[in-house]
Formats: C-alpha cells, sequence, structure tokens
C-alpha cells in the first residue's frame, strides 16, 4: 500500500511568514491560529511548579484526571460515563488518530463537512481510509445534517462531526443532533464528535453528542476553553466495549500522556471564574469584529455561535486565499488563515479570522484593517 499524499496546513506557512516579519521588528498579531493567547489558569501553574519540585515524574495516566472528567459529563450534559472509557491522549489530534485507527479499517468511507478542520481528511487519508467531504453552505449553516447523512448511498461507515465547528464556528442544535444519531443508528455508522470547542458558546448551549448516541466516540482537548494548548493533553471517550482498544492503540503508538499536564488539568477544571473570563473576552471580540464586518465590506460569514473565528467570503476580491492572507500579513501585520485549509474546493475564496487574542489586539486589528480592505475594494470595482 502507497502512502497517502496530505495536504500541508497552510496556516503554518502564514504563521512562519509571521514570525519572520515579527523578527524583522515589525508589529504583528496572530488571528492565524485557534489558541488562545492567554495561558492555563494561575492555580494550575501553580501546581505544575509544585510538581516539578516533587516529582520526578515517568510514564502515568491520571486516575483522579479520569474521574473528574467523568463528573464534567454528568455535571454538563447529565451523561454517565466510566473512567475505563476515557483515554487520556498527547492533545486532541492524538485523540483523533485513535478514534480513527481503533474503530475503521483502510479502504472506510469517513464523511466529514466542508468546510472542516484539514486533520479530519488528512488523517482519514493518511490511515488509508477514504474522506468524503460533503460540501455544507450557509442553507444547513455549514453543518452535515440527518437529511445529508440519510441521503448517502451507501452509508459511509463513519462520520465525524464537530459542534462549535472549525473554521466556521457554528453550532449543531440537539434536535438536530438527536436526529443525525437517529440516521447513523438506523445506517450503521459510526459517530466521531470532535467536542474541542465545547465551553467556547455565544448563543445556544453545547451538547454532547453522548447526550443522543451512548455509542459516539468523542474527542476533547484541554487546549481550548482551559487554555493549555502547549500542554498537549486531550482525552478520548469510547464505548465500554471498546474501551481497551483504544488503550491498546495509546500505548502503542504514544505511550502516555504528558505527566506535568495531568497534574495541571485536574487543578485547571476547578478554576471556573479564571475561564469564564476568557469566554467573556472572546465574547466581546466577537461582538467587534461583528460590528466592524461591515466596514471590511465582509457581509457574507458563517454564524460564529461558538468557537473563536469568523469565516469570511473574500470572492469578490481573490481566488487565491493564500496569497490573499501573506499581502493582508505583509500590508497590515494581520496574520489571518487562508480557506484552503479547510475547504480545498472553494476556500480560495475564504479567509478565517481567529478572536482568541486581546481584546486591544482586536481593536488594533481593526483600525489595521479598515482602511486596508477600504482600499482593496475600490481597486476591485
Amino acid at each position: 500500500m502507497s502512502a497517502q499524499i496530505v495536504d500541508p496546513f497552510y496556516a503554518i506557512s502564514i504563521s512562519g511568514l509571521a514570525q519572520r516579519l515579527k523578527a524583522e521588528g515589525r508589529s504583528v498579531i496572530h488571528m492565524e491560529f485557534g489558541q488562545p493567547s492567554t495561558g492555563a489558569p494561575a492555580a494550575a501553574i501553580a501546581r505544575a511548579h509544585e510538581v516539578l519540585d516533587a516529582d520526578a515524574m515517568g510514564y502515568w495516566s491520571s486516575d483522579p484526571l479520569k474521574a473528574r472528567i467523568c463528573r464534567h459529563y454528568a455535571e454538563s450534559y447529565g451523561v454517565t460515563i466510566d473512567p475505563i472509557q476515557i483515554t487520556l491522549t498527547c492533545g486532541a489530534s492524538p485523540a483523533l488518530v485513535l478514534a480513527l485507527s481503533a474503530t475503521f479499517k483502510p479502504g472506510d468511507v469517513i464523511a466529514m463537512a466542508r468546510p472542516g478542520y484539514v486533520a479530519y481528511r488528512n488523517n482519514v487519508k493518511a490511515l488509508h481510509m477514504v474522506p468524503l467531504e460533503i460540501a455544507c453552505g450557509p442553507e444547513t449553516r455549514y453543518q452535515l445534517t440527518a437529511a445529508t447523512l440519510a441521503a448517502l448511498d451507501p452509508a459511509p461507515a463513519g462520520v465525524i462531526l464537530a459542534s462549535p465547528a472549525n473554521p466556521t464556528g457554528t453550532i449543531i442544535p440537539a434536535d438536530e443532533l438527536r436526529a443525525i444519531a437517529q440516521v447513523c443508528r438506523e445506517r450503521g455508522i459510526r459517530i466521531i464528535s470532535d467536542e474541542i470547542y465545547h465551553g467556547l458558546s455565544y448563543a445556544e448551549p453545547t451538547h454532547s453528542m453522548l447526550e443522543f448516541e451512548p455509542g459516539a466516540i468523542v474527542v476533547n482537548s484541554f487546549s481550548k476553553y482551559f487554555s493549555m494548548a502547549g500542554w498537549r493533553l486531550g482525552w478520548l471517550i469510547s464505548p465500554r466495549d471498546e474501551a481497551s482498544r483504544a488503550v491498546a492503540y495509546m500505548g502503542a503508538l504514544f505511550l502516555t500522556a504528558p505527566s506535568l499536564a495531568q497534574h495541571a488539568a485536574l487543578v485547571a477544571m476547578d478554576c471556573r471564574d479564571e475561564l469564564e473570563g476568557h469566554v467573556g473576552t472572546y465574547r466581546r471580540n466577537r461582538e467587534l469584529l461583528l460590528e466592524a464586518l461591515p466596514a471590511l465590506g465582509l457581509e457574507k460569514i458563517a454564524p460564529p455561535d461558538g468557537a473563536f473565528y469568523i469565516y469570511a467570503d473574500v470572492g469578490r476580491l481573490t481566488d487565491d486565499s493564500l496569497a490573499f492572507c501573506k499581502q493582508l500579513l505583509s500590508d497590515t501585520g494581520v496574520a489571518t488563515a487562508p480557506g484552503i485549509d479547510f475547504d480545498p474546493v472553494d476556500g480560495r475564496r475564504y479567509i478565517r479570522m481567529s478572536f482568541a487574542v486581546s481584546t486591544p489586539e482586536i481593536e488594533e486589528a481593526i483600525r489595521r484593517l479598515v482602511p486596508w480592505f477600504e482600499a482593496a475594494w475600490a481597486k476591485a470595482a
């Protein structure tokens, strides 16, 4: 079996250019990556210092952290899970690799929304499975629906869902999640639910797929809501009868999750006041960008119900979003992500802006972007 060709993550090249500009003394505002600009909660950092002074650490999987995650699902979603269903991972990315490799076989077709996170199709391809990217536009709020999955012939082996989604921030309502779960049960479609942006919502609440399908496989992480991206810690929830296979794959591929991160994460889960303060900042940043969009001439955007992204149609200005983002960065110092990362077909007409930075940075970005877009529209007229 030959090696699969996977697409590059083009935002990395944008970030590299941003770093070079910064090294030259330019002022750069990083809105290209989906990562909080804040650090881990203060109490979690303090706990990490304590552990560094007292524990040599080693390969370890924290039973107290698994138990705390179980309590989180009971309190947040009314769902009962057992610690043995939880596999602690080196971030959500390895959790997705585990979910795919432990559940499906080479050649299996895995459905996913387009636009969607670049790693979905790349991981599926790298594992010799077949990504079935389904175009999703404003009529379905850029999300897969039960009707869409019911109409697929033949039925795929699996589907990857994300709510809130990257790059759009859209949330799938509870009734639609319930309908999707029903269709997938009837058609034998296994569900992987990427819930990494849970906790980051500005309209309706987020629901776990486990509320509607106990057999769903859930991917989550401490990177987004808990502001611990660099700590590389996530988790996978598997059905009870499949959990041992996920643990075996984790040990074979990655050994264990980072010990220090596990100690810190257990404390972070009880730092809600500080973390909700971050959500308040994202909410304000979102409001500022939505207010500024008319001045930028960006009228077509995905509804940013959650996460921390604006996914905007710039098709009247360009059909090369990568070149567009590079020029925008070079001219203004504002780094954004090209839509081709998330949609290899139509993404050339879109860009994604992350608002997980400080409010003063958002205000400064708007000050830079308004005249730049005014000039771009004048040139395009």
